[in-house]
Formats: structure tokens, C-alpha cells, sequence
């Protein structure tokens, strides 16, 4: 065996050596040699299946319409919203809800509908919502099909702090989809060392492209810089029926 690997060495070694002659002596290398200098062959990405409109296979599945057993109370204890039907709902008064696990960097799929009832409803009163990431970070949860409010408030804002690009919405009533690729800030210690970033699809069209997040979401004043780790994410309870499904996520 050791002479095998001593042969194998002076043969390497030997093919080095002409290799290296042959530039001195300025013969360029072939194509596919070149071509071999850029090619990187680990590490080897892990197969997902992606089933068309489905969920991926590496994803968790945080609502899939049969319980909300990943899933809690802000206020501690379970979550108290209702399942129906396969569909998640808000029921007003029993508070936000939160995932059991936390998360840093994502890609979060969910799915969520406003009821047509809109009577006497108006701005951020029309069937208002929203998504947490870390429980710091919102993007607006609003009916804002014919509805005008304050751009960086209405439906695939980062709230008040960055308008949508376009506005995306379907009609109250219809389910809407937002696809969300969230980076988590990051902390020394008390120190920020990079900001978080955020890009929202909604209903198949990019209304924010990596978007720098100032800091938490604030209703009144700016946003604070205040250092955390990973962390839930949190559903909103704003006193109105808004209902969601088909809820997953993926760690990036």
C-alpha cells in the first residue's frame, strides 16, 4: 500500500511538473483546464422537493388547518384564537399569539384573508393585523383594496417605517399570499453590527426588495435599537376577525 501511494504521489507530482513547464515555457493550458480553476464542488446543496403550491419539504409547518399546536398565548398559556374549517382566525380580546420556537433568519409563507364586512370601516380600522419577526418586527396585516391610509401603514409595509412599493392587495374577502425572506439584525453584545433586511412578496409581486430595518416597530415615536437573539414570531390581535392559513417556514 505504501508504495501505491508512493507511486500515486511521484505521478502527481510529475503531472505538476510538466504542467508547470509547460506555462514557463508559456504553452497555455487547455480550455477544460482553465475552466477547472472556477469550478467548486463542495459543499453539495441538500435536496428539497418543492411540490408545485405546495410546502417545502425541509419547511416547518407552523398551520396547516388541523390545531395550533405550534402555537401560544403572549399571555402564556395556549392560543386562543379559533380553527374552523382549516382556517385560523382572530378572536378580538384574546391577545396576540406567538410561535412555541424561535427563528432568526427565514423565509416565512403565510396566507391570510379580511372579512367583506367593511361598514363604517375605514384607514387602520379596516380589518388590521399583523406579522411579528423576533416579536419586534412588523409587516402590516390590513385590508387596503380602495382603502386610503398612511402609505407606510397599509397592507406589505414594514409599519411605519418603509411604504410598499406598489400595492398589491385583492379584493376583502379573497385570500392573499405573502412570501417573506427576513435577515435578522445583528448584536455584540449591546452593540448593532448590522441591520436587519426584509423582502416582502405579496400576492406574487416584490413590494419591499431587502429593505433595511430601522429598528422595532413603534406606534408612537422612532424606532428602538434594543438587542435580542432569536426569536418568535408573533400574530396580531387588533380586535379584528382576520383569518389566516397555510402557515410555514423555513430556516435560512
Amino acid at each position: 500500500m505504501q508504495l501505491n501511494w508512493s507511486v500515486k504521489g511521484t505521478l502527481a507530482l510529475c503531472a505538476l511538473g510538466t504542467a508547470g513547464f509547460a506555462v514557463a515555457q508559456g504553452q497555455a493550458l487547455e480550455p477544460w483546464q482553465q475552466a477547472q480553476k472556477t469550478e467548486v464542488w463542495e459543499p453539495v446543496p441538500e435536496v428539497v422537493s418543492a411540490p408545485a403550491n405546495g410546502v417545502p419539504s425541509d419547511a416547518i409547518v407552523l398551520f396547516d388547518g388541523s390545531g395550533l399546536s405550534e402555537w401560544e398565548s403572549v399571555k402564556g398559556g395556549d392560543a386562543q384564537w379559533t380553527v374552523k374549517d382549516g382556517v385560523l382566525t382572530v378572536l378580538p380580546g384574546k391577545g396576540d399569539i406567538k410561535t412555541k420556537r424561535d427563528f432568526c433568519d427565514v423565509q416565512l409563507h403565510v396566507e391570510w384573508k379580511t372579512p367583506t364586512d367593511v361598514d363604517g370601516m375605514e384607514g387602520q380600522q379596516r380589518n388590521n393585523s399583523g406579522i411579528f419577526f423576533q416579536q419586534k418586527y412588523e409587516i402590516q396585516v390590513l385590508d387596503s383594496y380602495n382603502n386610503a391610509t398612511y402609505p407606510n401603514g397599509q397592507a406589505g409595509s414594514v409599519y411605519k417605517q418603509t411604504i410598499p412599493l406598489v400595492n398589491a392587495m385583492r379584493p376583502a374577502g379573497e385570500w392573499q399570499e405573502y412570501d417573506i425572506l427576513f435577515t435578522a439584525p445583528r448584536f455584540d453584545g449591546e452593540k448593532l453590527v448590522s441591520h436587519g433586511y426584509v423582502t416582502v412578496i405579496h400576492n406574487g409581486v416584490v413590494v419591499q426588495n431587502h429593505t433595511k430595518i430601522l429598528g422595532t416597530t413603534e406606534w408612537i415615536g422612532a424606532p428602538k435599537t434594543i438587542p435580542h437573539g432569536c426569536a418568535p414570531i408573533q400574530l396580531q390581535d387588533h380586535d379584528n376577525f382576520v383569518s389566516f392559513r397555510n402557515i410555514w417556514i423555513r430556516e435560512l
